[in-house]
């Protein structure tokens, strides 16, 4: 059983709970068996599988969880980092936990998520300037008035937040490569190369170094470019590289 297969077992929709369909083989597991192999992968892999479940929406609290472990093990190895390792005492904590959950969040991201607008900041609605051209009642000069109002954002319409998918790829990942397309004659499909063939956006490394300015103003764009940034990156690569492991202590303990 893998991690996917477990995502079931927290929320069934019948009493039927067990890894196989109704027969009388010796090999199906049983509830008692699943939850067992549960704690047992848990216990292996606590930061992969609290990181899954809390992608997956399962539970706030794995979410939480997987984050506090994050950030102790960025804790343990940002002094590999100069600009990291110079930071106060009082201050580097914050700024490795604001580090671990965007590392989070990114994790978490796929093409079925939905970002903030950036036109209305989330909003639904922007300032626009109108104008309207009044018509005298009696004689007179027709006047051109200026006025702004707020008006329903187009590319959001209206809701605040827009899909994180692609948009060259529609989040399939896959797109028209028209150079070997058009040397073919005959569609070729590749990795989008706006997405990298990953089907989403990822959330920019940006945003995170202006979460961190807001903690200290110690760590420039230059800084965060040169030495921060791989180590953030490496915080994201760390919950995959662990989610794998977790699939993997799943599996032995069901095999």
């Amino acid at each position: 059983m893998n991690l996917e297969s477990a995502i079931k077992f927290h929320s069934p929709k019948s009493p039927q709970f067990t890894d196989s369909p109704r027969a009388t083989a010796s090999e199906a597991l049983t509830g008692a068996d699943v939850m067992a192999a549960m704690g047992m992968a848990q216990n292996r892999a606590e930061m992969g599988y609290s990181a899954f479940l809390g992608k997956m929406g399962i539970s706030k609290q794995e979410s939480d969880r997987a984050i506090n472990l994050l950030t102790k093990y960025a804790l343990e190895t940002c002094d590999r980092v100069a600009a990291l390792r110079k930071l106060e005492s009082d201050i580097k904590p914050a700024v490795v936990q604001v580090l671990a959950t965007y590392a989070y969040l990114d994790y978490c991201r796929s093409a079925a998520s939905v970002k903030p607008c950036d036109w209305c900041s989330g909003v639904g609605f922007i300032e626009a300037e109108i104008f309207t051209i009044k018509s005298p009642l009696a004689g007179g000069v027709r006047r051109n008035i200026r006025e702004v109002v707020r008006v329903r954002c187009k590319p959001c319409d209206g809701r605040g937040i827009v899909s994180a998918a692609c948009n060259d790829c529609s989040g399939r990942g896959k797109a028209l490569d028209r150079k070997k397309t058009k040397a073919q004659g005959v569609p070729v499909m590749g990795d989008c190369k706006r997405c990298s063939g990953r089907g989403y956006e990822r959330i920019p490394s940006t945003d995170a170094h202006r979460a961190v300015c807001e903690v200290t103003d110690l760590l420039s764009l230059d800084t965060w470019k040169k030495s921060v940034k791989p180590f953030y990156d490496s915080l994201i690569g760390k919950l995959e590289v662990e989610e794998a492991w977790a699939n993997s202590a799943l599996r032995k303990v069901t095999a």
